[in-house]
């Protein structure tokens, strides 16, 4: 944890301090300092209480990025007959491709998945999922659906912290300074995973019905996703964002509250796994840092 940089001067001879002036002239705390001040005290309080599960936290985020896309192939295995219908009739792919489609489908996402999370080729892992993400989209109709849209971009947010965490690790595991280009793909792909994340929040934000718990929730979210974009205490505001979103996911996504055949099941277990999703990738970036395209970085620096 940074140190957090104290603004008190030595006053010598009363009033006076060491360049003559007074005491009153002396520049108060600006409203960043105060801010990081208070935030660099919870992240000490969540460091000391994070500590036994800190070795697993990248593993537990990997499984979580990925839980998603084996729910999905294990939904596609037990539906089988209704997916191959509704691609047939209501999609009007023909049902040769049908079939393949599925299959191609299950066989990535359970391959890939299992890459992640063993940590094995990630890179072709992570490929594999996003193909598996855009190829739904149009498959099942859902590229113009701004909801899907929006959970799908902080799916790949995560993927994209897949990815980075993976170079990080590539990085400790060889002799020698990484590449000036390795370096730099690190970088923009952290700020990146770090901007797509926040989306599935935005789209919260802009569905369902609003009350004053919902405000609350979206102003505190909102405020904790721009501080995840621009990297100020980002450990800090991931965490939060956690905890916003688990809670959410608990208590409006609660699909095993819901009888077999009730038509929001399927709906709600989705986003569940979706939620899931995004809550790997957020702590991908508490174990990792937001990289250096950010005001945490920045402030070592200065």
């Amino acid at each position: 944890m940074a140190q957090i940089r104290g603004t008190a001067g030595y006053h010598l001879g009363g009033n006076q301090n060491p360049f003559g002036g007074s005491k009153g002239d002396a520049a108060d705390p600006s409203p960043l300092d105060a801010i990081r001040e208070q935030t660099s005290k919870i992240e000490d309080v969540l460091d000391t209480l994070s500590e036994p599960i800190k070795p697993y936290l990248p593993a537990i985020g990997r499984f979580l990025i990925v839980v998603t896309f084996l729910e999905d192939a294990l939904r596609i295995i037990t539906q089988w007959n209704d997916q191959l219908v509704y691609l047939n009739s209501y999609r009007h792919i023909p049902s040769g491709l049908t079939h393949l489609f599925l299959v191609v489908n299950v066989l990535t996402m359970v391959a890939c998945s299992t890459m992640v999370i063993i940590r094995k080729h990630s890179d072709y892992a992570v490929a594999g999922l996003m193909g598996v993400v855009v190829t739904q989209a149009l498959g099942y109709g859902l590229i113009f659906d701004l909801n899907f849209f929006l959970r799908n971009l902080s799916v790949i947010g995560g993927l994209i912290m897949v990815l980075s965490d993976s170079w990080v690790r590539k990085t400790k595991a060889f002799a020698g300074l990484p590449t000036l280009d390795e370096k730099d793909r690190k970088m923009y792909f952290q700020l990146a995973g770090r901007i797509l994340l926040i989306f599935l929040f935005i789209g919260f934000v802009f569905s369902g019905e609003w009350s004053v718990w919902r405000i609350a929730v979206s102003v505190i979210g909102l405020i904790a996703c721009v501080m995840v974009v621009v990297g100020f205490k980002a450990k800090f505001s991931a965490t939060l964002l956690v905890v916003i979103l688990s809670v959410f996911n608990i208590l409006v996504n609660n699909f095993w509250t819901l009888h077999e055949h009730h038509p929001h099941k399927d709906f709600a277990k989705y986003d569940f796994f979706q939620i899931l999703s995004i809550v790997g990738g957020l702590l991908l970036l508490v174990n990792s840092g937001p990289g250096q395209f950010s005001i945490d970085e920045k402030k070592k620096v200065y």
